[in-house]
């Protein structure tokens, strides 16, 4: 385990490069594509000439004896959620990062943007259970404690389960709001979970790869270990048509995962370890915008 002061250290440092990148980056693209979704009741007012009738508030105008309409203002503050996968497969990564660092980084990020924004902040961390729920808030001290959880956190189970991710936060977040999902999607059965809740809120998926989980380079055998089922395999990669069996199933799974997200109007980018995840983000929020 790290000791503390080696934990504030990376706590600073993810807090700086997020900040900046969120700062730099996302304020105004943020803005446009995650603001003003939806509009809320803000008052009511007496009826005057030019009022759209449908604006009425029947209720009140019967007990006033008097017209009196509803008053909607664009919904500024909003709530994000940070569905973080953190099962075994994440603890992988060839190209000088784990893509759990990436997702910390990621994480931190959209954490900063929001905040940036006047929005309240929330985290779920799950595997094949739900292992910690940090509720929404604003505030410097609550995106701190959440950069140190991402970074410090071990899960009790390497298991995934996305269903039960979604329907956690489906039944503990009541009013909708903006989730972005960071996994590798390496699950099934999650459909009719993501269908509900891609209904509810506004879902973005962001997939998280690394290039050596798309393809194999000759490397002889190879020992591989899979830390969500605690099996240890031995792989020849001198051979090609294992190779080429191992491309083909990571682009079959690919392919699901995209079709599905799709099916549900889920919003959707892939990030890959060791490299520059401004450039994707970017490109999402301004699909969006």
């Amino acid at each position: 385990m790290e000791h503390d002061d080696e934990i504030i250290k990376k706590v600073r440092r993810i807090e700086i490069k997020a900040r900046g990148l969120s700062q730099q980056m996302f304020s105004g693209e943020y803005h446009s594509a995650f603001k003003g979704k939806g509009m809320v009741f803000s008052e009511v007012r007496e009826y005057q000439y030019g009022d759209d009738v449908r604006d009425i508030d029947w209720n009140v105008t019967a007990r006033l004896n008097h017209p009196y309409v509803k008053v909607f203002e664009e919904e500024r503050e909003m709530t994000v959620m940070l569905i973080v996968d953190v099962s075994g497969s994440n603890r992988f990564g060839t190209h000088h990062q784990f893509k759990e660092e990436l997702v910390a980084e990621v994480a931190a990020t959209l954490a900063f943007s929001a905040i940036t924004n006047n929005d309240k902040v929330g985290v779920i961390l799950f595997s094949d259970r739900i292992e910690k729920f940090i509720p929404p808030k604003k505030g410097r001290t609550h995106i701190l404690r959440i950069i140190r959880e991402l970074i410090t956190f071990r899960p009790e189970s390497n298991g995934t389960d996305l269903a039960t991710a979604l329907k956690y936060f489906t039944n503990v977040i009541k009013k909708r709001c903006t989730a972005f999902v960071l996994s590798d999607f390496y699950d099934s059965g999650y459909e009719d979970a993501l269908k509900i809740a891609a209904e509810k809120h506004d879902l973005v998926a962001i997939r998280i790869a690394d290039e050596r989980e798309k393809s194999l380079p000759d490397l002889g055998l190879v020992k591989f270990y899979d830390p969500e089922s605690s099996t240890t395999v031995w792989v020849d990669t001198a051979s090609s048509a294992m190779r080429s069996q191992f491309a083909e199933s990571y682009g079959k799974h690919e392919a699901k995962v995209d079709a599905l997200l799709r099916r549900y109007g889920v919003d959707q980018t892939e990030l890959m370890t060791g490299e520059d995840f401004v450039k994707p983000l970017l490109r999402l929020f301004k699909r969006r915008g």
